[in-house]
């Protein structure tokens, strides 16, 4: 896939290493009370879309679920940079961890940039983006439902196969932070 313009996926602790890569956009996902990143101020001129929710997928007590508007508006911004890119243009997208919403996002925006890409080619893309990618399946599958792209879904199953496969203990640990349904998902058939 060859896109004009560059593609990063971070956490917050790698926010400052960025600022000198001339990013002209940032997706930034947070938390609902969480600060802004001092970080941005070293940015320079930049468009920014700030959007709160929990990592989370299914409704919990306390928690903000990431919901339709939000994958509305990540394609959105998607659409605005993919009409006009700038000469340069990167594109940042980050979450806490730079593993689950900000490669859920990501997805989407690779998936709304080239419709033809299949489920491997997607994921292998992502994770050749950000290696510890584990997109969360809740905003995934909203955006494979707005996209028209049930596609998707399947490339978040190749991707949950291949990192347990890697490391067999995130299994156990997804399933912890009540995710047993994404660990679900890499199990099931094709």
């Amino acid at each position: 896939m060859s896109l004009p313009f560059s593609l990063t996926i971070c956490g917050l602790d790698e926010l400052p290493s960025h600022s000198e890569r001339g990013v002209s956009h940032v997706l930034s996902i947070l938390d609902p009370d969480w600060p802004v990143p001092d970080a941005f101020g070293s940015y320079g001129e930049h468009a920014r879309l700030e959007l709160r929710f929990h990592d989370v997928i299914e409704p919990q007590p306390g928690v903000v679920l990431p919901r339709l508007s939000h994958v509305q508006e990540i394609l959105a911004f998607g659409r605005d940079l993919l009409a006009e890119p700038a000469a340069g243009a990167g594109l940042l997208v980050h979450c806490h961890a730079g593993v689950s919403r900000s490669t859920a996002a990501m997805l989407l925006l690779i998936a709304q940039a080239d419709a033809a890409l299949a489920p491997d080619d997607l994921a292998d893309t992502l994770l050749g983006i950000r290696r510890q990618a584990w997109p969360n399946l809740r905003i995934v599958e909203l955006g494979a439902a707005e996209l028209g792209r049930p596609a998707l879904v399947t490339a978040a199953r190749t991707i949950y196969r291949r990192q347990i496969e890697r490391r067999p203990e995130l299994a156990l640990s997804m399933e912890a932070i009540d995710r047993a349904r994404e660990v679900r998902l890499a199990a099931a058939d094709a």
